[in-house]
């Protein structure tokens, strides 16, 4: 059976409350869009029909889903929510639905299936590296260990 794994902005676009498709979603993710349509309990309507389901990753998913992001460099770009997303993707082999560009980025370096709700998508696939404008070097962090210019970051496409 294929899963639908919605993050945040699939919530807030609308999809589990015009799909009649069920759904997963991680309680941290819950957490965070569960005032969508409070007044209507959308939500819990959602719950209550077994339309939405919420599941926690299991550790070797999360492990993994965060290996990765750290492999592609997206890390320091993605939440707890972001990572028990793909997380979930990894140990339901689903489908993440997601406007996410990290997200997408790692989901795609993993061979997940991903769908975006209201943009395009990504279309460079890719590890990250920081590097310093002015040395030249690749580091990590936020600031260049020797000369103390802001890192930028590039994308390398696979």
């Amino acid at each position: 059976m294929d899963f639908r794994i919605l993050d945040a902005s699939a919530f807030y676009a609308g999809v589990p409350f015009r799909s009649s498709d069920d759904c997963l979603t991680t309680p941290l993710v819950y957490d965070e869009i569960r005032h969508i349509k409070r007044d209507y309990d959308a939500i819990g309507t959602l719950l209550d029909t077994n339309r939405l389901h919420i599941r926690e990753p299991d550790a070797a998913s999360t492990r993994m889903a965060t290996d990765a992001a750290r492999d592609t460099g997206d890390l320091p770009q993605l939440s707890r929510q972001d990572i028990s997303v793909i997380a979930l993707g990894i140990e339901m082999k689903g489908e993440i639905i997601s406007d996410d560009f990290a997200i997408s980025n790692v989901a795609k370096n993993l061979g997940l299936k991903i769908s975006p709700v209201m943009t395009r998508g990504i279309t460079d696939v890719g590890r990250w590296i920081h590097y310093c404008p002015a040395c030249k070097t690749r580091q990590t962090g936020k600031e260049c260990l020797v000369c103390g210019t802001a890192l930028k970051r590039k994308l390398l496409k696979t």
